[in-house]
C-alpha cells in the first residue's frame, strides 16, 4: 500500500473525475478482506454504503483490513487506511486521522452522503488500535 504522503502528492495534481479515479484505484488496492471478517463488530456505522476495518497484526504494528461494497467508499477507507497502515496501536489510538487526510479536502470534493461516515471510520480504527494497546504483552 502507497504511504498517504504519495497519494497525496499525487491527488494533488488531479481534478474532478480523475481524484474518483484514483479513489477507486485505492481502493482496490487494500488487501482482500475474508468475507467471515466482515461482521456486525467490524461493520462501521453511518456509512451510505457498508465499510468494514479489521485490524490484524502486532500491537507494535497494526495492519488493517477493509472493505467496501461501493468502489469509492472503498478508496476512502482506503485512505484512512494508509494514514494508519502498520504504525503502533498506540500510535495509530492517538493519531489526529482527520488532520492527516485534510489535504484531500474530501468534504469539499465527495458528495456529503460519501463523507459522511468518514469520522466513523477513524473512529473505529481508533477504537480497535486503542483496545489492542491496553491488552497486556504475552511476555
Amino acid at each position: 500500500m502507497r504511504s498517504l504522503e504519495d497519494i497525496a502528492e499525487e491527488y494533488e495534481f488531479l481534478e474532478g473525475d480523475e481524484r474518483y479515479r484514483l479513489l477507486i484505484e485505492l481502493g482496490r488496492e487494500l488487501d482482500t478482506m475474508p468475507d467471515a471478517l466482515k461482521t456486525d463488530a467490524t461493520l462501521v456505522r453511518g456509512c451510505s454504503a457498508s465499510v468494514w476495518v479489521y485490524p490484524t497484526g502486532e500491537p507494535g504494528k497494526l495492519h488493517f483490513l477493509a472493505d467496501s461494497n461501493a468502489a469509492i467508499t472503498k478508496g476512502i477507507v482506503a485512505l484512512v487506511i494508509a494514514a494508519v497502515q502498520d504504525h503502533s496501536a498506540s500510535e495509530v489510538a492517538e493519531m489526529d486521522i482527520a488532520d492527516a487526510l485534510a489535504p484531500f479536502d474530501l468534504k469539499n470534493q465527495l458528495s456529503s452522503n460519501r463523507t459522511q461516515g468518514v469520522p466513523n471510520m477513524i473512529a473505529l480504527v481508533q477504537d480497535h488500535a486503542a483496545r489492542i494497546a491496553e491488552q497486556p504483552s504475552g511476555g
